[in-house]
């Protein structure tokens, strides 16, 4: 070993670092990313320069724009216009319903970023599956799985198609047009649908949602205020004394005391006359222990208590947005009892119910929350935190007004790009700032919509990709794969840039393999002497094709506590489609695009 390819080792070595911090989730991504290029600028692998190079990429720029036209459409109702159409298309039936939600999925994901579509349509998707006497469980991956084989059909899909081709025009390959893609993208997608039809929705589970996992059989609970007469046998006595502290089926939540509130009573806390208590209650359990006498306050129950009013509350459950302002907080920071009224029951993360030590948990993208409040309370609730309801389909004051505007934006970036009038980059930019100007969207809600953490992805995994280049290292990669051609031939360095791609976002980020392995196999598909347009997309398809894990794409992430899936759920499934897709996308690719062009 040479003091020449140390520098080749040490980025060898600290992308191996990357790939295993994907995969133990530890960090974020983009805090991995963020690791990885402060290291290289400390030991000089890269200079400023050439961090401050990777903001030329237009990649980037595109990608924030298409989240901003998404938000727009959705601003608009579009999207909430398409979910009506579909809940009337379901038809009382289980397989048409699953058949037109796929399909509603993969027409929206050919347009706009599939993650707010899976965001929009899922709690439509669950009130669909109690219509037609089926579970969110059969219906929620299929979904998924459409965005993700709809995004492939044309270059604004999805953020790794738009990615691929920056990377790639970087590397000397000539730009993709709107619709390059789209006809295997969609030999592709009808090929998953007929699958998933035919055979995967059988391997799906028939699971309950949160709320009737944890409350299978307890009837509607309720609130009550309750206020404490002066002559009342509880005075000065503890929560725990006089029963109403959880064990009797009654629970006191909230006191208020003059003008004093205390939001989080406990069990020691004692009673004074004229307080006022929010108590929970299940009716049933109330009523038993009222006609059984085991609410011994004293033999005059009515004495103790003057009950002011009474409200129905409800059960809910809430997924975590992407951009949520309650992620990555401790929730009793969150105060949510004070602020809202609303109670957090359990939260439901990645096959586990989590109802202990809620105070101290941090909230993250893809969660499910089991809360309970009044309807109102609830909706105030996920409004302020950009939560989506799993019960409902949420009302918002869309302003329909401005859909055409929306709509019109978006038609025209793909026409215009398709006619190489200008970049798509150009388009992208112009058609954000119209829907802003023109009131689609709010300039916060343009700022929020922006997945900032993807962005920092993006940056960090090119600044990588730059060292990989400058050390050698993709050089070193390329031959190394390419010495198998002679045996294998050119044919199969496609499979296996594809196959490796698939299995790699599995495990890591789509968007970071996406940045890595395109100029590897551009390398590759030169040293050939093929067309590079090939492997390209195959990087550019199985960069976005997991199927096998939920934690390999945000669509399969948010869905996987909405169903209440396990981790081999998405494999039962996955993998068939994984295989299926990979033997797809060898045989179409290289017929659309020959290996070597005459």
């Amino acid at each position: 070993m040479s003091w020449d390819s140390l520098p080749m080792i040490g980025v060898a070595a600290l992308l191996c670092w990357v790939f295993y911090a994907f995969a133990r989730e530890k960090f974020s991504p983009d805090v991995v990313a963020g690791i990885a290029v402060a290291i290289l600028l400390v030991t000089t692998l890269l200079t400023p320069a050439d961090i401050l190079g990777v903001l030329s990429n237009s990649a980037p720029i595109t990608i924030a724009c298409m989240f901003v036209l998404s938000a727009a459409l959705e601003r608009t109702g579009c999207v909430e216009t398409l979910g009506r159409w579909l809940a009337r298309m379901g038809g009382g039936s289980p397989l048409r319903t699953l058949f037109s939600l796929m399909l509603t999925g993969m027409v929206l994901s050919t347009f706009i970023n599939n993650t707010p579509v899976v965001a929009i349509l899922t709690p439509v998707a669950v009130t669909l599956a109690a219509q037609v006497g089926s579970k969110a469980s059969k219906l929620l991956i299929p979904l998924s799985y459409a965005t993700i084989l709809g995004g492939t059909m044309t270059m604004i899909g999805t953020s790794t198609n738009i990615l691929v081709d920056g990377v790639a025009r970087q590397h000397g390959v000539a730009p993709f047009g709107m619709f390059d893609i789209f006809l295997p993208g969609l030999i592709m997608a009808v090929i998953g649908l007929v699958f998933i039809m035919l055979i995967g929705h059988r391997l799906l589970p028939d699971r309950e949602s949160l709320s009737k996992q944890l409350r299978p059989d307890q009837s509607r609970p309720f609130m009550t205020e309750l206020l404490v007469p002066h002559d009342s046998a509880v005075i000065n006595q503890s929560i725990a004394n006089a029963n109403l502290n959880g064990e009797s089926g009654i629970q006191v939540l909230k006191i208020f005391r003059g003008d004093e509130e205390l939001s989080t009573p406990v069990n020691t806390t004692v009673l004074a006359a004229g307080d006022r208590l929010v108590l929970h209650a299940n009716m049933r359990d109330f009523m038993e222990l009222r006609e059984n006498g085991l609410l011994t306050f004293n033999r005059n129950q009515a004495a103790n208590f003057e009950t002011i009013s009474t409200r129905d509350v409800t059960l809910a459950e809430a997924i975590v947005g992407r951009s949520s302002r309650y992620s990555h907080r401790p929730m009793r920071d969150l105060n949510l009892t004070a602020r809202y009224g609303i109670h957090v029951l359990a939260v439901h993360r990645q096959n586990e119910n989590i109802q202990e030590n809620l105070d101290d948990f941090q909230l993250q993208f893809g969660d499910v929350m089991l809360v309970e409040g009044s309807p109102a309370q609830i909706r105030k609730f996920a409004d302020n935190g950009d939560l989506i309801s799993l019960n409902t389909v949420q009302e918002r004051a869309y302003r329909r007004n401005k859909a055409p505007i929306a709509i019109a934006a978006v038609l025209l970036v793909m026409l215009l790009a398709a006619l190489n009038i200008m970049p798509i980059e150009g388009l992208a930019m112009i058609a954000a700032v119209t829907v802003v100007a023109t009131g689609c969207l709010d300039t916060e809600d343009a700022y929020k919509a922006i997945d900032w953490r993807i962005l920092a992805l993006i940056f960090g995994m090119l600044s990588i990709s730059i060292a990989m280049n400058k050390v050698g290292l993709i050089e070193s990669l390329v031959d190394q794969v390419v010495a198998l051609s002679p045996l294998l031939g050119p044919l199969f360095m496609l499979s296996f840039v594809y196959l490796l791609t698939s299995v790699l976002t599995e495990v890591i980020s789509n968007n970071a393999v996406a940045v890595l392995l395109t100029p590897i196999a551009i390398g590759v598909a030169q040293q050939l002497g093929a067309d590079p347009r090939p492997f390209v997309v195959a990087v550019m398809f199985a960069a976005s094709a997991s199927f096998a894990t939920p934690i390999g794409y945000q669509t399969n992430t948010f869905v996987y506590s909405a169903g209440g899936y396990r981790f081999s759920d998405f494999m039962r499934i996955g993998i068939p489609l994984n295989l299926i897709m990979w033997i797809t996308a060898t045989l179409v690719i290289p017929w659309v695009w020959p290996l070597f062009p005459a």
